[in-house]
């Protein structure tokens, strides 16, 4: 259960705001009988895909479900989508890939990796476990869900449609709880509960949202942002029906399940964060890795690797240290950068302007390296403030290629001081562009790929690709002083260290004080920082390994294309490569460039 929300959650992309069907797939020059028997796959799966994630279609821009939530976390759903990955391998299988185009091939390729994987975490001794943990502080419904119905998130709030369909989804995310306190419950009976950190980080978050009340509740904000399309006796009737919806259903279902949370679950929870202390927890461990990263690799083999880089990285700061005249420790050279008033924004305003520059620093240089350069625009916002506190210093939230909805860079202005000015320009490489923003929005664009990979996705490549971004500081202009540099290193650093962290935590049986500290010797990062991401580790085990996995198979094949390419080498023409057929898993990422190079 916990991989369908991480599922509905991490990698819910946007598409053009359609409002019904996409047509099905119509032949192209080239194509054979398979390759139409395999886009009709393509179409039917995404089809059914649809109608059981209404609010994953709605970020899509379809809104032919609109007014339906859907039955997450029901075990009536969770068989429907494992009977629906079966059906899906088993006719993929009935297709001769061979008789394919080039390009199906790698279509074909990457929609048999993602139901394979897929279709494991259906296993009973999976579901064992994420069954009966449906909700986190990382991924549950609540860290996303109420920025979604806001007015200012994914749903649209354009007709008088939109907003009745809204009080409808409102109804189905309230009921949502009772579910999740069934399911909350069988795992308290069955000694399988998440830890007590991760149960009180929720408590807060349901604290935060019950304390907006009625008129300043985000459920609430929509009535007060009416487009001009909404007559006046029709606002009137709106903004009672949402009023009653949040002081009679939203506040009832966060306090009820908050309550639950607080003198029921919190008792039963363990003081243990890592999967290893739960029976099966090995197992599920093993799947979550490969699920993130693509790749079928061992705990020790990941925890091995990070302590690798994070030597690598050291020896690069330490190079910065000199290049500064620094002469203490990195140690002392780490206490300096998170606790001298240079380096920590004096207001919000401040930050966001920083941000604002960069951008256009980046984009007059982007050109540089990228021929492929995305239509959609993009915006920079604040995080929202009932969810700061356990937010990412930055984050990226797609928009849709119609331009209908940005693309959105946030911020983090909560605990400013922390917020150094020495990582925002690595920050905007990664969330903005040309990380994040640039590889999602590319892909959506591209009507030539099948659904499933425009608007689909993994981590080890989403990610991957953001941290690579982060590499090409140079040829953009970025991180021209040491200081700069060092904020690059230690956004690397911190990769690193996830590999070294989360395996520790979820197969070595590290405690959060031990991750906490290991991150903040080394590293230049502040505690805040070095907290939410250890808890957001214990929260979503195997998620933080892919960046760094995914980023070192994007360097290794680029280094291979300058090595065989030589002189003849354009950085422009390996990135569209890398880019045009949206994320693909590791393996058919490493055929497809390898067969290009050979092509070269």
């Amino acid at each position: 259960m916990r991989s369908i929300l991480l599922s509905a959650l991490l990698l819910a992309t946007a598409t053009p705001a359609l409002g019904q069907a996409l047509p099905p797939p119509a032949p192209v020059p080239g194509d054979g009988p398979e390759d139409a028997r395999l886009k009709r796959l393509f179409y039917d799966s995404d089809e059914r895909d649809l109608k059981l994630n209404p609010i994953s279609a709605i970020f899509r821009g379809d809104m032919r479900y609109a007014d339906q939530f859907g039955d997450y976390l029901s075990d009536a759903r969770t068989a429907l989508s494992k009977r629906n990955l079966e059906a899906d391998l088993a006719a993929l299988k009935a297709i001769d890939r061979a008789r394919l185009t080039p390009t199906d091939q790698i279509a074909y390729d990457v929609f048999r990796n993602q139901t394979e994987v897929a279709l494991r975490g259906f296993a009973p001794e999976i579901l064992a476990l994420t069954r009966l943990m449906p909700v986190d502080h990382f991924s549950g419904f609540q860290t996303f869900y109420p920025d979604f119905a806001s007015g200012k998130g994914g749903a649209p709030f354009k007709t008088l449609a939109d907003y009745r369909n809204n009080l409808k989804r409102n109804a189905g995310y309230a009921a949502l709880y009772d579910r999740a306190i069934e399911l909350m419950r069988e795992g308290m009976a069955k000694g399988v509960v998440q830890p007590k950190l991760v149960v009180n980080n929720m408590i807060a978050q349901f604290d935060a949202l019950i304390a907006q009340g009625v008129e300043g509740s985000v459920f609430y904000a929509p009535v007060t942002m009416f487009p001009d399309s909404i007559p006046a006796p029709e606002r009137a009737v709106l903004t009672a029906a949402y009023a009653a919806q949040v002081r009679d259903v939203i506040i009832p279902a966060h306090t009820k399940f908050r309550d639950f949370l607080k003198t029921e679950y919190l008792p039963k929870a363990r003081d243990t964060v890592g999967l290893s202390a739960l029976p099966g927890g090995a197992a599920l461990y093993a799947y979550d890795i490969e699920a993130n990263t693509t790749l079928p690799l061992q705990a020790e083999a990941v925890h091995s690797l990070g302590l690798s880089e994070v030597a690598r990285i050291t020896r690069e700061m330490e190079a910065q240290k000199a290049a500064v005249g620094f002469k203490g420790t990195l140690a002392q050279f780490f206490d300096e950068l998170r606790t001298d008033p240079r380096f920590q924004p004096k207001t919000a305003a401040e930050l966001r302007a920083g941000y604002e520059a960069i951008g256009k620093r980046i984009d007059a240089r982007v050109r540089e390296q990228f021929s492929l350069i995305p239509k959609t625009p993009l915006e920079i916002r604040p995080v929202p403030d009932y969810r700061a506190k356990t937010d990412a210093g930055g984050s990226y939230q797609q928009g849709t290629p119609d331009g209908s909805r940005p693309g959105i860079f946030y911020y983090n202005t909560y605990d400013l001081p922390t917020r150094y000015t020495w990582g925002m320009e690595t920050l905007y490489l990664h969330e903005a562009v040309p990380g994040h923003h640039f590889q999602i929005s590319l892909a959506q664009e591209n009507a030539a790929l099948p659904a499933f990979m425009r608007f689909g996705g993994n981590t080890a490549y989403v990610e991957g690709w953001a941290l690579y971004a982060e590499t090409l500081w140079k040829p953009v202009g970025m991180e021209t002083d040491p200081y700069q540099r060092m904020g690059g290193l230690s956004d690397e650093m911190l990769r690193a260290m996830r590999l070294v962290v989360d395996s520790g935590i979820h197969a070595k049986g590290w405690s959060r004080d031990q991750a906490i500290a290991y991150m903040l010797a080394n590293s230049p990062m502040g505690k805040t920082d070095a907290t939410a991401e250890v808890e957001r580790y214990i929260a979503i085990p195997g998620q933080a390994l892919a960046y760094k996995i995914g980023q070192l198979t994007i360097l290794k094949l680029k280094a291979e294309a300058q090595t065989r390419q030589a002189g003849a080498f354009d950085p422009r023409a390996f990135h569209a490569e890398v880019l045009d057929t949206g994320a693909l898993p590791m393996p058919v990422l490493e055929k497809k460039l390898r067969d290009w190079m050979a092509r070269k």
